[in-house]
This record gives structure tokens, sequence and C-alpha cells, in this order.
């Protein structure tokens, strides 16, 4: 009898378990890097650059070469890194805590200097590690444990959209805000994070994808409810699509 190997553990993942909390999709959004890099036969030349965050142990869970960047300072110290060594493929995976409020000067003007580096930016509208705080794009109305009623605009200011400011920079190849709440959004999250390091490969430009992921923890519900609520209150407020795509095929 032969057997077919239809799906196994990508090499560019190691074999540590993941500790992220049961329903957090950073571990879908792990595995399709891993894929991608499989895919692209990147590994053996990547960086992970990995900010403060949940997302800090990312480099535990890579199988390539890594480094801890201080908080918000992932997309500088990547462009640092990819200027010293073009040869190499650099990407940050970082949280909309990390990225969109103290990282976003440098998110910013990585993009609109077309660092040819590669960013995964996980947005889950909340702090996650560090006890569910309010974010820069945490939701209106949105509890948090410091908007215990709710997100007020003119107390905290709207929702951060962070693509759509990125988008507006020059140097930008490559730009998608996805999601990972269903089986048909995976696969469009893949490729949308293939084509990011594409841009790199390619030496076109910045590449990001936003993916809209879950925190069942700090969102205080469980797993299941967590995936129906970001259909219904993130994607209206933060809407999918692709903003930016000069990689083509």
């Amino acid at each position: 009898m032969t057997f077919q190997v239809v799906m196994k553990r990508p090499e560019s993942l190691t074999m540590r378990e993941f500790t992220y909390c049961p329903g957090c999709t950073h571990g879908v959004i792990h595995r399709l890097v891993a894929e991608v890099l499989d895919e692209l036969d990147m590994r053996e030349n990547t960086i992970t650059v990995a900010p403060i965050g949940c997302s800090v142990f990312a480099y535990e869970f890579f199988d390539t070469d890594g480094t801890i960047a201080a908080h918000g300072r992932a997309p500088a110290v990547a462009t640092g890194i990819k200027r010293a060594r073009p040869d190499l493929y650099v990407f940050t995976y970082q949280g909309d805590g990390d990225l969109g409020a103290i990282g976003t000067a440098e998110i910013v003007h990585a993009a609109n200097r077309g660092e040819k580096i590669t960013t995964i930016f996980v947005n889950n509208a909340i702090y996650g590690m560090t006890g569910g705080q309010m974010a820069p794009t945490t939701l209106l109305g949105m509890k948090s444990t410091t908007t215990p009623y709710g997100r007020k605009a003119e107390n905290d200011g709207y929702p951060l959209r962070v693509s759509e400011i990125i988008k507006e920079t020059r140097g930008v190849a490559y730009l998608a805000r996805t999601k990972v709440n269903t089986p048909q959004d995976v696969r469009k999250t893949k490729e949308a994070i293939r084509k990011a390091f594409l841009a790199q490969v390619r030496g076109i430009g910045f590449g990001m994808v936003e993916v809209l992921s879950t925190c069942p923890t700090n969102w205080g519900m469980d797993p299941v409810k967590s995936l129906k609520w970001l259909e219904e209150n993130m994607v209206p407020e933060y809407p999918l699509g692709v903003f930016v795509d000069k990689v083509g095929e």
C-alpha cells in the first residue's frame, strides 16, 4: 500500500508548539507565511524581525534566522538589515499595537521610501499581550481595559486605518487587507502574502498585508463567536481588498 502526503508541517516552521491562546488566528497566519517561504524557496536566505507584543516569539516559530526589535521599530531594523545585506529577504511580523501606535512613523516612512522588505501586519483591534488595552485599531464602542465603557471618538479618536494611510505613500509595491476567519479567506490571505514577498523578491518595493485576526481572550468571547464578531464588526470598519499591486501574476 502506498500513501500520498497531502499536507505536512512547512519546513519554515520549527517543531515548537504554538503558545498563542486557543482560538487566536496568529497560528494560521504563521503557517501561511511559512508555506509561502517554502514555496518560494526563501527559507535559507530569510531574516525574521520580531516585534514586541503577542508576536514577539515569532523568531522561535519561524525556522529562519531572526532578531527582535524594540517596540515599534521592526521596520527600521528590517531596513538596516536589508540595506546591509540586499541579498537576503527580510520580513517583519507585527501586531496593531506595535505597528499602529509606537511604530507608526517607522512603517509609514519605510513604505514611503520603498524599502524592499515585507511586513505582515496582524490587526486584532486590541493590545493582546499586555492585558487588553485599547489599541489604535480598537473599534468605536469596543470595551477594553482602558476603555471599560467603550471607545469614544471624542476622547480616544477614531480607529486607525493603517492600510489606507500606507496606500498614499509612493514606495508601496503591494498592499492588501485580508482576513482568516473562513477557509476561503485563508486561501486569499496566502495569495496576498505570496505577492507581498514577491514584491521583495523582484526588487519592486515595499510589500505589506494587513490581516484581520481574532483575540478571543481579550475580546471576552469563545473562539467561534470571535470569528463571527470579526466578520460582523471588523470588516465594516476595515474593508477588505487590494490597495496597491505592482507585482502582477
